[in-house]
């Protein structure tokens, strides 16, 4: 990274990020490396689903086809693509093969990058579950917006490694003490805000970039708070916090229990406890 980055605002780093070859988890490449050597029979076995399966394993993979998709739909005048699964029928295995076999893999990736690929996968299966719960909405393109919401910081992590490092630290820091004194970021501009102009410069479907706004409708929403969750999670998990997070939910997840919304996250077993002890103890509507 060059000093002079370090001065950048939003736009020039969506100019240096938007064609910038995006890798692959090396976890993704050793599945479909050993699918493409594997027997004839077991390939042909996969279905539709189990492709998508292997996309919502894979931010960058889940990006990656998602524009592959879209790039072809707009040559073609087609419905737009929101999904890997809608994605995955149009490109096939062979070409989800190659897109991740002519993939970089990941290197020198520090723990924060790590964490921030984990947060994106957990955002992703909370918000498939709170969405499942609400019939009336695609899970899918839920799952698929909340697992693309960390992508900005996440190509920062690969391409301004010691910013990003500096930067997470900060933030986290003002999450956690921000009564006892704010550090100054050197960023003026959110990783979200940053995640919106990609998705606004890679031309994805308008319907996506909607949902990762995460406002206006109870789909964009649950894909914000499963978010939101995922990040409380990997940061500190509190009770409050996780608590308002579930009574927001709860407000767009008509009918739905406190004490079901908090089933797909992922705490230990005292915290979930304190957790549905909290619930229990609010007063009754």
């Amino acid at each position: 990274m060059q000093a002079h980055q370090w001065q950048w605002g939003i736009s020039q780093w969506v100019e240096y990020l938007k064609d910038k070859e995006i890798p692959v988890l090396a976890s993704t490449r050793a599945v479909l490396t050993a699918l493409r050597e594997g027997p004839d029979e077991e390939r042909e076995r996969l279905s539709a689903r189990d492709m998508a399966d292997i996309v919502y394993a894979d931010p960058y993979l889940a990006l990656k086809v998602l524009r592959k998709a879209e790039d072809s739909r707009s040559r073609q005048l087609g419905h737009d693509t929101t999904t890997p699964l809608a994605a995955i029928l149009q490109v096939g295995f062979d070409e989800l093969h190659d897109i991740v076999i002519g993939s970089p893999l990941p290197v020198d990736v520090l723990p924060g990058c790590a964490i921030c690929e984990q947060r994106s996968l957990l955002a992703s299966a909370i918000a498939r579950a709170w969405a499942d719960r609400r019939a009336d909405i695609s899970s899918d393109e839920v799952a698929m917006a909340a697992l693309l919401v960390e992508i900005g910081e996440l190509l920062l992590w690969h391409f301004a490694p010691e910013m990003t490092d500096k930067e997470v630290g900060v933030r986290e820091w003002n999450e956690r003490y921000w009564a006892l004194a704010l550090r100054q970021s050197e960023i003026e501009f959110t990783f979200r805000q940053l995640t919106m102009a990609l998705a606004q410069a890679w031309g994805l479907p308008g319907l996506v970039i909607a949902l990762i706004k995460g406002t206006d409708t109870p789909r964009a929403n649950i894909a914000r708070l499963a978010a939101d969750a995922a990040k409380r999670i990997s940061i500190e998990p509190e009770v409050p916090a996780l608590l308002a997070i579930l009574q927001e939910v709860s407000g767009v997840v008509p009918g739905a229990e406190l004490a079901e919304l908090a089933a797909p996250l992922p705490l230990p077993d005292e915290l979930r406890d304190a957790l549905l002890a909290a619930i229990a103890a609010l007063p009754a509507d």
